[in-house]
């Protein structure tokens, strides 16, 4: 199958360039950047956000592919021209999505079916979730009115190697530091996490199977953890102790987070059903907790390290405002 894929050379979009290679698929890449490409793989240069580049240069070949992979919609705006460009022409257009699409759910785990806003004002994640809520309705617009064949994948939080953002890594960091490590509340609401690599796995499977088209799928990791004991397993996995120093919950609410995953503790966790992409496409996510995490850290030592910087004044500043002495 001919692929191309939006976005290629960071996180998401790089591990499903690498993905789709194993499983012998041609794959082209158009992106702003350049990286590291398995043998084989074409890539185009362009910076989509710029007026009438994809326009420009994927017009030329978009006859050339089956499937289109977009990592990098947020807005309708980035989705419209691509439908403009290959309605009619791929057998598949898939979509990264986001479970930040979702309202806080008393009830779990969180279908497919769960409240969804586009207002950013309602939205918990504000202007990124409203926004590919938003992407989500004009797609299944097209869908029912021209057959467009997208299919929009709902990620979780993500870890694993080559994250732009240093997500779990500060962790690693602040573990290795010996520094305490700041948990809201009690630590016990729990967090959903999916290794990248089962996201890529996810892409794959969708392409792969005509069922997917007009479907819309939670994408989730096999386990979740309290944020305490996800913390706890950070610092198993780099093989020393942690000192968790709990904030309470009135002055965490009025803090700037210094670690992620601060939300959960007063909105509520959530747990997501894969069910949905289970029953349709045969997909299970293959990457526990423990093995994500020790994934991602032996990719930390080998070169994660020269690409983050860290800060940790903030840290500082709410220990001495709790009063805490580091021993």
């Amino acid at each position: 199958m001919q692929v191309l894929v939006l976005g290629g050379n960071r996180y998401i979009g790089r591990h499903a360039v690498e993905a789709l290679a194993r499983r012998g698929h041609e794959v082209t890449v158009f992106n702003s950047h350049p990286s590291p490409l398995p043998e084989g793989v074409r890539r185009l240069h362009g910076d989509r956000r710029e007026a009438g580049v994809i326009e420009e240069v994927l017009g030329p070949v978009r006859d050339e592919f089956d499937a289109v992979l977009d990592n990098t919609s947020y807005q309708v705006e980035d989705v419209t021209p691509l439908i403009e460009l290959f309605r009619g022409r791929v057998q598949h257009y898939v979509f990264t999505s986001s479970t930040a699409v979702y309202l806080w759910s008393d009830l779990q785990p969180v279908t497919e079916e769960s409240t969804v806003s586009d207002d950013e004002k309602v939205n918990p994640s504000r202007a990124y979730g409203a926004g590919k809520v938003r992407c989500e309705r004009l797609l299944e617009h097209e869908f029912e009115a021209s057959g467009f064949p997208f299919t929009s994948l709902r990620v979780g939080h993500t870890l694993g190697p080559h994250s732009p953002l240093p997500r779990e890594h500060g962790l690693f960091a602040r573990v290795e530091a010996g520094r305490p490590v700041l948990v809201p509340g009690d630590g016990l609401p729990f967090i959903h996490l999916v290794h990248v690599d089962d996201v890529a796995s996810a892409m794959c499977a969708v392409i792969e199977n005509d069922a997917s088209a007009g479907r819309i799928y939670n994408v989730n990791g096999p386990q979740f953890a309290s944020i305490a004991g996800y913390l706890r397993t950070i610092a198993a996995t780099v093989g020393r102790d942690i000192e968790l120093v709990f904030v309470p919950r009135d002055t965490a609410k009025g803090i700037r987070p210094p670690i992620l995953h601060w939300a959960e503790w007063y909105r509520g966790g959530a747990v997501f059903s894969v069910g949905r992409l289970r029953r349709d496409i045969g997909w299970e996510p293959a990457i526990g907790l423990r093995e994500g995490l020790a994934d991602s850290y032996r990719w930390y030592q080998a070169e994660g390290r020269d690409i983050y910087e860290f800060d940790y004044s903030h840290d500082d500043s709410v220990l001495e405002m709790l009063g805490h002495s580091r021993s």
